[in-house]
């Protein structure tokens, strides 16, 4: 099937065509976590598209080479700034450490060293590949692999400094009054195409995006920085223009050209990315290798409210992973949940939202077995999974259509009768068929392989109690077919309830 995609860049849906001369191997860079605390999930939803999309990819034949950074040094907590201001959040991360360690709260199981920032970072780097490996992000799978996918930019400070050469030595880059070197948005006539801005507006400071302290001692407000001498930087590095650190998004164009190459087929990250850090990343890019463009597609997600809101720590609804696992979600309803929302689309998470994804995954789990249990009975062909699956695929091909793959793979769900024998016969193929579409569709929704079993926290206890309310409702109105369904869902969940005179009780049993 031919992929059509929304494109940042030229804000259209093109067809997708990739650079390859056999158009079968597709260069993919992702943004990834900056590792000075845990990633909540707003930071996950976009990781977990761009891992739809190279699911997506994946099932029409396309070999996906991606990339994800693991940003350890260099990003500043002002971000909204080209240049940077405020604190390195390494720096942000130790002292948050150092504080905990005096209070004796340092994270659980941790012996980490604040004073160490290799360690700090080190240590949320770990915590950040294990939620992504529970979540089912094929990028932790190519890291085992290779270090190469997932790159660290303190492994890279010499291809960083090598670019800053490069711009310097073509006038796309000078070393200001201050020391620090800055990029010459002037230079590349380009600045601003992605994120829709000017040169004029940024001249003025709209919208916050200059350093005014530092503007007058560059060639343009808008100008980045690309090194900054500091001796007393929290992590440094000898340079031709004074032992310091490297701009934030100096690390990603170095990382890329070094592991994709100059010109790549596309670069994913959150929609706050755009602007400054993608559109420094085009700029410096394009300098120092000459080329028209860095990458062919650029594809962002946008923000992830919850509760209608943003994410506060001080209403109690700022959540990671593990807080989510925690209250008794799985990593499968957490995945499902994110994604299931179109990328360009707010989404808004909630924990009611939570549970029906963890439903709507035991109902997929459930026909998954009873699939599994029944593979050689014979069924005329096609049957509704194999149905659904072109379905499926068109609407995943269609830019991401995830709500409408789910609902055709719901649609063709609700078609069987888990709870009794296939009636079903015919000469033209078998149930393994089915069972083949359906995990082919899982490929690319990525649940079906998670652990998708709550435990009966205080989530999965109220899940469990709104199914036997339900249950009980049915039997009040005679119908017991849908009271037995009902009783076998909560048995393949591992409960077993029992009806006595003062009511229903459950408990969970070893499966």
């Amino acid at each position: 099937m031919q992929l059509s995609l929304y494109n940042s860049l030229t804000r259209a849906t093109e067809a997708f065509s990739a650079i390859d001369e056999s158009g079968k191997t597709v260069t993919f860079y992702a943004c990834g976590p900056t590792v000075y605390d845990y990633a909540h999930i707003g930071n996950f939803r976009a990781f977990l598209n761009a891992d739809v999309l190279r699911r997506t990819l994946e099932s029409i034949e396309y070999t996906v080479n991606q990339v994800m950074n693991i940003t350890d040094v260099g990003h500043m907590t002002e971000d909204n700034l080209a240049d940077g201001g405020g604190e390195d959040k390494m720096q942000v991360a130790a002292n948050r450490l150092t504080e905990a360690k005096k209070a004796g709260k340092l994270p659980e199981n941790s012996t980490i060293d604040p004073n160490d920032p290799y360690a700090v970072a080190s240590f949320y780097a770990d915590a950040f590949i294990e939620d992504a490996e529970m979540l089912g992000m094929r990028i932790v799978e190519d890291a085992k692999a290779s270090t190469d996918c997932m790159p660290r930019p303190t492994a890279y400070v010499a291809q960083m400094i090598k670019l800053v050469q490069s711009l310097i030595d073509n006038n796309h880059a000078y070393v200001a009054s201050d020391g620090v070197v800055y990029f010459d948005v002037m230079s590349f006539p380009d600045y601003g195409k992605l994120s829709g801005n000017t040169l004029d507006s940024l001249r003025s400071g709209e919208g916050g995006r200059v350093d005014m302290e530092t503007q007058s001692i560059k060639k343009h407000p808008a100008d980045f920085m690309l090194w900054k001498p500091d001796a007393k930087h929290l992590m440094r590095w000898e340079s031709p223009w004074g032992e310091g650190y490297p701009g934030w998004h100096l690390e990603c164009s170095a990382m890329a050209c070094a592991l994709l190459g100059n010109v790549i087929d596309i670069h994913s990250g959150g929609e706050d990315n755009i602007f400054p850090h993608h559109e420094c990343e085009i700029a410096q890019s394009c300098c120092a290798t000459g080329e028209p463009s860095f990458a062919h597609y650029w594809f962002h997600t946008r923000f992830l409210l919850v509760d209608g809101g943003k994410m506060s720590k001080s209403k109690g609804d700022f959540y990671t992973l593990r807080d989510l696992l925690e209250k008794g979600a799985t990593p499968a309803a957490v995945r499902l949940e994110l994604i299931k929302t179109h990328y360009r689309s707010n989404a808004n998470f909630t924990l009611q939202g939570l549970k029906d994804a963890q439903r709507q995954i035991e109902r997929w789990q459930r026909l998954k077995t009873w699939l599994e249990h029944h593979a050689t009975h014979s069924i005329e062909p096609k049957g509704p999974l194999a149905q659904a699956k072109e379905k499926f695929m068109a609407a995943m091909c269609d830019d991401l259509n995830v709500a409408g793959a789910i609902g055709a793979l719901s649609e063709a769900v609700s078609t069987y009768a888990v709870d009794r024998e296939p009636t079903v016969t015919g000469e033209g193929g078998h149930l393994q068929d089915e069972l083949d579409a359906l995990l082919s569709m899982d490929e690319v929704l990525g649940v079906l392989g998670l652990k998708h079993e709550a435990s009966t926290t205080e989530l999965a206890v109220e899940t469990i109690e709104a199914m036997i309310d339900e249950r009980i409702t049915a039997r009040d109105n005679k119908d017991w077919s849908r009271a037995d369904d009902i009783r076998d869902e909560l048995l393949e969940m591992g409960i077993e309830i029992k009806d006595g005179p003062e009511g229903t009780s459950w408990t969970r049993v070893v499966k």
